[in-house]
């Protein structure tokens, strides 16, 4: 019989995880075993700078969301569960095509094929004031 790894350890993203570690007191990221849990990501730089086009903002989230994943030694090949959170416009009712279309085409080009379960949540208020969007996402390395 072989024994399971749960060995746990914390990682931080090289650049803004570091800050955000130091300022805040929180990692990016958990592994335990094969397993990743990162924190949400948004689409910040690494001086926690929000892009003001909101594709832009998506696909940095996207990017840091796979260098988080780096950092505990996975990447988006290993996703197999997405939570993203959007902020909505004053009056929608639902998450709208502006971030779908982006969220959708990132989802095909980072997992070739693979198609993680998605939960997708609307909300009225992110982390920073400028954030439109954030993502977290479970990993299992080798999976």
């Amino acid at each position: 019989m072989s024994e399971v790894n749960t060995a746990v350890s914390f990682h931080a993203t090289p650049g803004y995880g570091e800050v955000l570690r130091e300022q805040l007191g929180y990692s990016q990221a958990v592994r335990i075993g094969d397993r990743v849990e990162i924190s949400g990501q948004g689409g910040w730089d690494d001086g926690l700078a929000i892009p003001e086009d909101l594709e832009r903002e998506i696909v940095g989230a996207f990017d840091n969301v796979g260098r988080t994943l780096a950092a505990a030694g996975a990447s988006w090949a290993d996703v197999v569960h997405v939570n993203s959170y959007h902020k909505l416009t004053p009056g929608a009712d639902a998450i709208g095509a502006d971030h779908n279309d982006v969220m959708t085409r990132e989802f095909r080009a980072r997992l070739g094929g693979r198609a993680p379960v998605w939960t997708q949540t609307g909300v009225t208020a992110l982390g920073l004031a400028a954030m439109r969007v954030e993502i977290r996402v479970t990993a299992v390395i080798g999976s």
